[in-house]
Formats: structure tokens, sequence, C-alpha cells
């Protein structure tokens, strides 16, 4: 590890909390991992050597699957662990250099794992602003007008644009100051830093600039992976929507399954699975989405597998079959069409056991119930009925 080339830090233990699914450095970026996408644009860069990526300790196999997906050769690639801040992650990944002998006079780069398109000519601008000055940073300049709140949200006023920046990674600096000062800082109990220049100004060292790159940007809401879409050249994202139904007759019994929820009643729905009207209608609508036929055609009544089976096995495979053809579930929406039982008290209840399901939140999974007015066999309390909408997103 120990060459005179610089060395790559990718912070990457953060859970990303603000995008839905997986953490947002490892969520898929056309078909890769978003952390792959930078991997391997770092391996193809000359001027870096040995690339260390600190990673949360429950995210092996995520990490296993961008670094596959990345092309990055074994002896380039290090894993650091990763920390309870930021801060501590960066050290950790310094450490490891330290542990290999990595030279004081070094150059170190530190970047976040989810600002995927790292340039050469960024590179080597971050090198030499850190061979010249010790310390450096990309920055980009602030083109609105900031403007300064009060308490109660009002305007205070207007800092001064002209000596504003926005900061980017990679941020540069000579191995031996860096580690010094985080290890300083760590001494005296200082685990605020955001990030590390400023961590840097905080030990005395003056932090120089150079220019950064729009293509930069941090990939932070899902309007950001769609724009890393867009930057990859990928298509328009695709919205489709599938509509399913499934009604089910009464028989005897004391309670009926509803959305994964036994509600208990004087009858029982009949049917060879566990007869539940909304996820099978949920299951058909998602089916719709990917033109995959529907419920029966991949769990006929005829096969004695299925017969009892937990209606939840049914929507897992729709989900599956969904995702694996790039699809991202949205919402599902569905209305139950029954006299009775209330559905009301068990709605929190269906709501969550099939966005359990789904991967989806709470506010994603409609659940409503309506009568049919003593109409029709639902009216004549025959059986129940059950109509569903699903949304899912196709973008690569």
């Amino acid at each position: 590890m120990a060459d005179r080339k610089a060395a790559l830090i990718i912070v990457a233990a953060g859970h990303g909390t603000r995008l839905r699914g997986a953490p947002k450095q490892y969520r898929p970026l056309l078909g890769k991992p978003v952390l792959s996408h930078l991997m391997a644009r770092a391996a193809s860069i000359s001027a870096i050597g040995p690339i260390i990526t600190v990673t949360h300790p429950d995210h092996a196999a995520f990490y296993g699957e961008a670094l596959a997906a990345s092309g990055l050769k074994d002896d380039r690639a290090f894993r650091a662990p990763g920390g309870e801040t930021r801060q501590a992650s960066v050290r950790n990944g310094l450490e490891l250099l330290a542990a290999a002998e990595f030279p004081a006079d070094g150059i170190v780069l530190v970047h976040d794992a989810a600002r995927p398109f790292l340039s050469e000519l960024v590179v080597l601008r971050a090198i030499l602003a850190a061979q010249a000055g010790g310390a450096a940073m990309p920055v980009l300049p602030v083109v609105d007008t900031v403007a300064e709140i009060d308490a109660a949200g009002g305007l205070a006023g207007n800092p001064d644009r002209a000596k504003l920046r926005v900061v980017q990674t990679p941020q540069s600096f000579r191995f031996g100051p860096i580690l010094a000062a985080h290890r300083a800082m760590a001494e005296n109990g200082r685990f605020d830093f955001t990030d590390d220049a400023g961590l840097m100004l905080a030990n005395g060292q003056r932090v120089a600039t150079f220019e950064g790159d729009d293509s930069l940007f941090k990939i932070t809401l899902e309007a950001d992976l769609a724009r890393a879409r867009m930057h990859l050249g990928a298509p328009e994202p695709l919205v489709r929507t599938g509509l399913g139904y499934d009604v089910h007759a009464f028989t005897d019994g004391d309670h009926v399954t509803l959305g994964g929820v036994a509600i208990p009643h004087e009858r029982a729905l009949l049917g060879h699975s566990d007869a539940d009207p909304l996820m099978h209608a949920i299951t058909d609508a998602l089916l719709g989405t990917i033109g995959d036929g529907d419920i029966g055609q991949h769990f006929p009544p005829s096969d004695p597998r299925w017969k009892g089976a937990p209606s939840r096995l049914f929507l897992e495979n729709a989900r599956a079959r969904v995702e694996s053809r790039g699809g991202r579930i949205l919402n599902v929406d569905g209305t139950l069409i029954c006299e009775a039982p209330k559905v009301g008290p068990h709605r929190a209840a269906i709501a969550a056991a099939i966005g359990t399901v789904l991967g989806l939140p709470p506010e994603a999974v409609g659940v409503k119930a309506t009568t049919n007015e003593k109409l029709g066999f639902a009216g004549r309390r025959e059986g129940i009925a059950a109509m569903a909408v699903a949304t899912v997103l196709f973008s690569g």
C-alpha cells in the first residue's frame, strides 16, 4: 500500500435514511450499486493507488456486491470499519493507512460514497492543491441569493454570496497532518466535525480551495438518483399502474384473513389458499405492472403445494418479479367490499402487514373498505371482494 500515488478513502458507513430501501450508497443505479460506479471510476484514475472504503459492520453483503460490480482489483481494495460518526469513520480509514506505513508526506483524498461521478481532472486538482498547501477542498460558487432567517422564520439578512462557496469532496490532505489532526481532536473529545476541511481548520491548518465540478453532486434524495440516471444517459423513468380484483365466498369458520390479518368473524372465506382477497388483488395488480399474468397462472388452485398457504407468499413472489425487472413499488391502494366484518379497527394492522411484505412505509399502503349497500353477492353477505391498484417506477 505504501506507494507514491494518492490514497482514496471512501466514506460509506452511513445509513442514508432520507432514501427508502438500501442505504443510498448501495441503491441500484442502472443495475449496479451507486458505490460500484464510484469504485470503478476511482480504479480507472492512474494517480490513485490504494482505495479504502469505510463501511458499516452491517453492510458487508452490500459492500461485497458493490466491489464485485466495480471491477476493482483486490490488491487496491481495502475495507475499514465505520465509526459512530463520520469523523470516527475517516479516522479508521487513516489508521488503516498508518498501519500499512503510508508515507507521511503522501496525499490522501477523502470522498463521500454518495458522490459517484469522480473525475480524473478533479483528482489531479485535489492532489496538486494538497501538495502545495497541505489541505484543500473543492468548491463551487453560490449562484442563488442566500438568506439568513430569524427565530420566527423571517428574513434576517442576506450574506454576501461572493464570499460563499458550496463545498464538495474529494478533500485532499498530506497524510501526516490529517492523521495528527484526527488523533488530536479525538484526544480532546471533539467528535462533531462533519467534514475534514473543518477539522483541519479547527486544528490550525489553513485549507486552500480548488475548482470543483457540477458532476460531483451528492445523492441524497430520490430526485438525485433520477439526476444520476440522466447523467449516465438513462432513458426517462417510466411509471406503470396495475389493477387487481379478487372475490371469495363465505363458508363455515370463525375468522377471515384480510391483508394478512386474521379477523374474528362468524364465517370464513372459501379458497384453496388462506382466501385473502386483498392480498390476492394486490398481487394481481403488481403482476399487471409487468404484464406477467395473474395469481392463478403462477399459483394454480390445482397445485396441492398452495393448499392453505398464506397469501403473503404470493405477494412476496409478485414483488420479486417486479424488482427483477427493474421496478420499484411506489404504493399500493386496496378497497375491500363487504357488509361485515368491520375493517376500520384493523386498518392499521392490515397496512402494516402489507407494507412489511412489500417494503413500503404506512403512507404508501392504502386500505379502505365499503359496503355494497346490500346489493349483489356482497350486499347479501355471500362473500367479500377486493380491488387494488399498484404503482411501480421503472428507471433502470
